[in-house]
């Protein structure tokens, strides 16, 4: 076979920019936001229960950072914005 026949296999967009792949919505420590804040921001918009965004606050607060989700770029994106749109230091690595 072929090069070009072996590369006519994948998919045309594989993983441009993580956009179709596993992503993370990552949360910072900012030193800014409260905790019951960050914790409310976390269960509205990520839909973590009350104990899973307790975690990623304590986890950002005392190693940095908290990965809050995983999923497709398109999903996590608008969680993206209304979390930063909340004052909350957020990026999606991937």
């Amino acid at each position: 076979m072929s090069r070009k026949e072996k590369t006519q296999d994948k998919p045309l967009y594989e993983d441009v920019a993580g956009i179709s792949g596993e992503n993370l919505l990552l949360l910072f420590n900012d030193e800014v936001n409260t905790f019951e804040h960050v914790i409310e921001s976390l269960m509205d918009v990520c839909f973590l229960d009350n104990l899973q965004a307790e975690q990623c606050a304590m986890i950002a607060h005392f190693k940095g950072k908290c990965d809050v989700k995983k999923g497709a770029y398109t999903k996590l994106k608008p969680m993206k914005e209304e979390l930063i749109n909340r004052g909350l230091q957020v990026v999606i690595d991937g």
